[in-house]
């Protein structure tokens, strides 16, 4: 299993469809060690900014059938540009 270093910079944008209008929310790494965590279940979105030892320090939970796309927005891990560092669209 790979090592995976989060850093400062990881986010997540949400748009959220507002009953005719959409609305965009952001949840990013705020600092150094911290990466962002989304998870699907049981009809809720939830995005997680998490430490290094594993402790949520804050939640944004979302329904999902409300979402209209999560873009994710990896860190740059490194100087060499990779596919793996491009934004991942979900819809």
């Amino acid at each position: 299993m790979g090592t995976y270093l989060a850093v400062k910079g990881d986010r997540v944008e949400i748009v959220i469809d507002a009953g005719g209008d959409t609305k965009t929310y952001e949840v990013a790494a705020t600092r150094a060690g911290r990466r962002v965590e989304v998870v699907n279940r049981r009809g809720l979105i939830e995005v997680s900014e998490v430490t290094r030892g594993g402790t949520t320090v804050r939640t944004a939970r979302f329904m999902a059938s409300r979402v209209i796309a999560l873009v994710e927005h990896p860190s740059a891990r490194s100087s060499v540009s990779s596919p793996g560092n491009q934004p991942r669209v979900e819809r």
